[in-house]
């Protein structure tokens, strides 16, 4: 079982994937969307995501720890400027991973880690009650049709039924007095 352990090792030393792990924060930070395996992406999205929170706090402690992650001052003025004001309204999930499929090389499995855009807001209108569309005093002419227009289909109710089967239509089915005869005889005739 797979229980408390923290991180994939990447199949690197622990110097390597920290270092390989900022400069894939750094890239996602600087161009918002960044194209690798899916199990790296999956180690930098849980990073990434940190970036953003702590940018939401914008205090000096929050400011110094995404420094020491990042160690690029740009990028850590775009987190604090841009990018956690994009996320405002969402209390996490700020990334998202897209499979593309797999690496001709190696066959390893690729994907795209990239940071949502920002949400759009949409008036909410009531059920029910829709705006109708001014009159612009022209109607469109009928429209010619050279068959007779079938008549539409209407539902049947049901009454908990089923429908009869052509068989017993013909009365092949039902025994005597009208009542069905049981399987595997046959109905008498009278």
């Amino acid at each position: 079982m797979r229980h408390a352990i923290a991180h994939r090792k990447l199949g690197r030393n622990p110097g390597h994937r920290k270092a390989l792990l900022r400069n894939m924060m750094n890239a996602i930070v600087r161009s918002e969307r960044i194209e690798t395996t899916v199990a790296k992406a999956k180690e930098v999205r849980r990073l990434a995501d940190r970036l953003i929170t702590l940018g939401k706090k914008d205090t000096t402690p929050a400011r110094r720890r995404v420094f020491s992650m990042l160690s690029d001052k740009k990028n850590t003025e775009k987190i604090f400027a841009t990018l956690a004001s994009r996320f405002t309204g969402r209390e996490g999930g700020y990334t998202r991973i897209v499979r593309t499929g797999y690496r001709v090389g190696d066959g390893a499995e690729m994907a795209i880690l990239e940071y949502l855009p920002a949400e759009k807001k949409t008036v909410k209108t009531k059920k029910g009650k829709r705006k109708k569309k001014a009159d612009t005093g022209k109607e469109k002419p009928a429209a010619k049709t050279t068959k007779a227009a079938k008549p539409a289909r209407t539902a049947k109710k049901t009454t908990g039924k089923k429908p009869p089967s052509a068989r017993e239509k013909k009365g092949g089915t039902e025994g005597e007095k009208g009542k069905p005869a049981k399987k595997g005889r046959k109905a008498k005739e009278t």
